[in-house]
């Protein structure tokens, strides 16, 4: 794919807004680009509707200048918080109804392979909480029971945030939100673990404080997710607005965590996987 496709027409050029011109004059496109390097390219529009200080935008920025091959990318979304970035991003998305993201993944994944034989073309869902381990955790693990041969990101804010903050399934025993105003009764979900049992051949967590650690796991996963088989990578990302914590405390904050043992950063992955990930490492060198 050539940057061609992404040439907005002459006709509309007078019209449309110039950040988003920005956009796509000074992309990732075509560039050899990554987190070392944010700030030198755009993106993501500045006054995106994220809230100040959302983990999410933090991730997120992470996560498009850790992609591959953005050419060649496309982000199945779904309803929520991250849900209203994607337009204002340097990506190809689609936004599916909440829950059913991956089952669209795995559709448009395998349209692509027959269109496009010979070319890789990365799949990537990115998608919250209550999306991938909620609603949509039937289809998230069905997905990886067929080995699909997408990578699943999910934005751990650890609430329902676009809707009030509600609990859900990957919030904290003892949590007081909306609709646990005593305290959430259960714990966390182990996504990590399902994934893993599920057949993801490369499963990580991570944090965008640590963001070269988290571009490191971002392209392993989409690069395995290509080759070998299903990848997941969950990252924490607060919510400053339903938690209740400064908008300029969200790194410390996650700093905090970690060093508490609240969240723990890790990786698995098999074998197989990491034979496949050798290979292609020497190669590149």
């Amino acid at each position: 794919m050539t940057k061609n496709i992404l040439k907005m027409s002459p006709a509309f050029a007078d019209i449309i807004p110039a950040e988003y011109r920005e956009l796509v004059d000074n992309g990732p496109y075509g560039r050899d680009v990554g987190v070392a390097e944010l700030g030198t390219f755009k993106e993501l529009l500045e006054e995106h509707p994220l809230c100040a200080g959302c983990g999410l935008a933090l991730a997120l920025r992470i996560f498009l200048a850790s992609l591959p091959a953005p050419e060649d990318t496309i982000v199945v979304g779904s309803t929520g918080c991250s849900s209203l970035v994607f337009p204002q991003a340097a990506v190809q998305n689609i936004h599916s109804l909440f829950g059913n993201q991956n089952s669209v993944a795995s559709g448009l994944k395998r349209a692509l392979k027959l269109r496009f034989p010979d070319k890789d073309k990365d799949v990537i869902v990115v998608a919250g909480d209550g999306a991938t381990a909620d609603i949509g955790l039937d289809m998230v693990m069905h997905s990886w029971f067929r080995r699909e041969n997408i990578t699943t990101i999910m934005l751990d804010n650890e609430a329902y945030a676009n809707t009030g903050g509600q609990e859900s399934g990957m919030s904290q025993q003892g949590t007081v939100l909306y609709m646990a105003p005593k305290g959430k009764n259960f714990p966390k979900i182990s996504m990590p673990e399902l994934a893993r049992e599920a057949g993801c051949v490369y499963v990580a967590v991570g944090t965008p404080a640590q963001p070269r650690k988290l571009e490191k796991m971002l392209k392993r996963a989409i690069i395995l997710a290509r080759h070998v088989g299903p990848t997941y990578v969950q990252i924490m990302t607060p919510c400053p607005t339903n938690y209740k914590f400064k908008n300029n405390e969200t790194v410390n904050r996650l700093k905090g965590l970690e060093k508490d043992g609240v969240f723990k950063p890790r990786e698995y992955i098999t074998a197989e996987a990491q034979e496949a990930l050798n290979r292609l490492e020497e190669v590149s060198k």
